[in-house]
């Protein structure tokens, strides 16, 4: 028997259904749903980065409002000290002022005298005694009164009169006890702080300090002795030698500071040393030693100590802490007193 034969499809008969989904097969949507899942990752990566980035500015908002009330801080203390310094000034030219005051009363004095010859030997030895009370009471400069004491010892000799050998006697005791007290050059300890204070700005601080590089080893054989390879192995190593270096550290590593903090460090340190020398006028000699102590400490503690600069305002302030000063300088008002006694006494006659 034949096979039989398969009928026709019929016409507007569906094809056959396909297992692929509809949205599939159009490329359009599946575009947009990848792009659409594509924005929607960049934007939660880029939320979390704006959170990032927020927390970020927060905590360094906080740490540069800690610094700023540091430095008003800081600020305040300086405007205090300046304040004191001001009044200190203010006494010294108020001391200043009376000295002038005396020295012209001296003078109108002087000019009024009497023509008798005693008193006007009389009258230039008290200005003479006067201004050596003065100069060692105000400025402590023992030289100065030295030599004004002695001026007036060499105008009573040149009297020659024996009437006036008891102040004579007066006077030998007040120069041998300025003799005997140390020597302290004051104008130059003086300039001494005034150099280290104008050096203060130019001096390094020790965390800018730069490692000392090393000066290569001289090769024991000539570059042309070598074989490639040797080079080569010879270039590699100190190249190698140049990534790590070991230094030896004697002192504690000093903390790293601001630019405002280095700023406050470089102004108080001006202002120890201005101390040092208002104390030093005021024949101060404890405030004087502990005022160059710590400016010292300062330096040793802050700057960097292999520093030119350093190592010379360190020798310096060394030298002037080992200074013996007078803490009180001798009175001359018994000398005065002698002398205006006397002459009470040529006035009666």
């Amino acid at each position: 028997m034949s096979p039989e034969p398969t009928p026709p499809e019929a016409p507007g008969t569906p094809p056959a259904r396909s297992f692929v989904p509809a949205w599939l097969r159009r490329p359009p949507v599946v575009i947009a749903a990848v792009a659409l899942a594509l924005l929607g990752w960049q934007w939660i990566e880029t939320r979390a980065r704006l959170s990032d980035v927020q927390e970020e500015l927060t905590r360094r908002l906080s740490e540069g409002d800690a610094v700023a009330t540091a430095a008003r801080m800081q600020a305040k203390q300086a405007q205090e000290d300046l304040q004191a310094l001001q009044a200190k000034v203010a006494a010294l030219d108020a001391k200043l002022g009376e000295t002038q005051g005396q020295q012209v009363a001296l003078e109108a004095m002087y000019q009024e005298l009497s023509r008798s010859r005693d008193e006007r030997v009389l009258a230039e030895v008290e200005q003479a005694v006067t201004i050596a009370a003065q100069q060692l009471q105000l400025a402590g400069n023992v030289e100065a009164a030295l030599i004004a004491l002695q001026s007036a010892d060499a105008r009573l000799a040149r009297a020659s009169n024996p009437r006036l050998l008891d102040l004579r006697k007066v006077l030998a005791r007040d120069i041998a006890r300025l003799k005997a007290l140390p020597a302290a050059d004051v104008p130059g300890i003086a300039l001494k702080l005034e150099s280290v204070a104008v050096g203060v700005d130019a001096m390094p601080l020790a965390f800018e300090q730069r490692p000392k590089s090393e000066t290569p080893a001289k090769p024991s054989r000539s570059p042309a002795d070598l074989s490639f390879w040797q080079s080569l192995a010879r270039d590699i190593w100190n190249d190698t030698k140049q990534l790590v270096r070991i230094e030896r550290i004697d002192a504690p590593e000093p903390g790293l500071l601001s630019p405002s903090q280095s700023f406050f460090l470089r102004e108080n340190l001006k202002l120890r040393l201005v101390n040092a020398r208002l104390a030093l006028l005021s024949r101060d000699a404890r405030s004087f030693k502990e005022d160059v102590s710590q400016s010292r400490a300062w330096l040793e503690r802050y700057f960097d100590a292999s520093s030119k600069p350093v190592q010379a305002a360190l020798a310096t302030l060394k030298s002037l802490s080992a200074i013996d000063m007078v803490n009180e300088m001798p009175s001359l008002d018994e000398t005065l007193n002698t002398l205006r006694n006397y002459k009470l006494a040529q006035e009666k006659k």
